[in-house]
């Protein structure tokens, strides 16, 4: 059995103080987490199987992801670093891979421009290809091609949503996941923004509905608050990683700790 793979994200943005990482709650209320170089150079020595690292406002202000900040990570880590943000043609995948990107997750681009997953892939390799899908929670069901079972009964599908959460596209996102793979996609980092930042569990229902969907890896991301959230992602959410920001960056879960944990509850992962 493949291991489990425990991945921190670096969501970074650039504004008066420079480059920094940040976490908010459902995309907004930003707060300050620190250095991106020396958040991933932590992460690398305390034993993270991968980094994230996403430039959140790059596709909303239409500009390029920092390329010479992902240098600089790059030269630090030595596990696999996924860039995403701002990556609008294969001359933004080259350039990112070159700076020393394993691999690159695209969103919004995908979403507008869904052959730019089929000719990334059959360029680079669908192994260094991510799709990352941001969608909500909407209970108008007679909108939604698949519909989901909510844990508290209720029924729901989920939306695609682009532009860090701030626009939504009446794309169901299971669809839009099963078409992505088609496309060439070798994994989906899969946010749920009705989970992000509230420390409250991943969004379960639709990891699990995805997961069954799909044969490429699915990365759960949003919702992280213990270590049981994780044990539940990767059980009941079938993920074959988990992603989380918060609780990394404010040390409120260790990473030596939560593979511990997670290796005494019989998941696969690398001590």
């Amino acid at each position: 059995m493949l291991a489990k793979r425990i991945i921190p994200c670096l969501d970074v943005t650039m504004d008066e103080k420079g480059v920094r990482v940040v976490k908010g709650i459902e995309f907004v209320r930003l707060r300050d987490a620190g250095d991106p170089v020396e958040l991933a150079k932590r992460y690398d020595e305390e034993g993270a199987d991968e980094l994230v690292f996403l430039d959140i406002t790059a596709s909303a202000h239409a500009r390029e992801t920092m390329v010479d900040v992902v240098e600089r990570t790059a030269e630090e880590v030595f596990i696999p670093l996924t860039v995403g943000g701002g990556i609008r043609s294969v001359e933004d995948i080259s350039r990112l891979l070159k700076a020393g990107a394993d691999k690159v997750s695209i969103n919004t681009s995908a979403v507008k421009n869904p052959e730019l997953v089929r000719e990334a892939s059959s360029i680079f390799g669908s192994q260094c290809i991510v799709v990352a899908i941001d969608c909500r929670r909407n209970f108008d069901v007679s909108k939604g091609k698949y519909i989901v079972h909510m844990e508290d009964g209720s029924k729901a599908w989920y939306e695609v949503v682009i532009y860090g959460g701030r626009k939504p596209t009446g794309m169901d996102a299971i669809e839009w996941a099963i078409k992505v793979e088609q496309l060439g996609a070798g994994e989906i980092l899969l946010t749920s923004m009705n989970r992000d930042g509230t420390k409250d569990g991943y969004d379960l229902p639709i990891t699990k509905a995805i997961s069954e969907n799909v044969s490429i890896p699915v990365i759960a991301s949003g919702g992280a608050g213990t270590k049981e959230h994780f044990y539940e992602g990767f059980v009941y959410g079938r993920a074959d990683a988990c992603l989380a920001a918060s609780v990394f960056h404010f040390g409120e879960i260790d990473i030596v700790e939560l593979k511990e944990y997670l290796k005494e509850k019989g998941i696969p992962v690398r001590v």
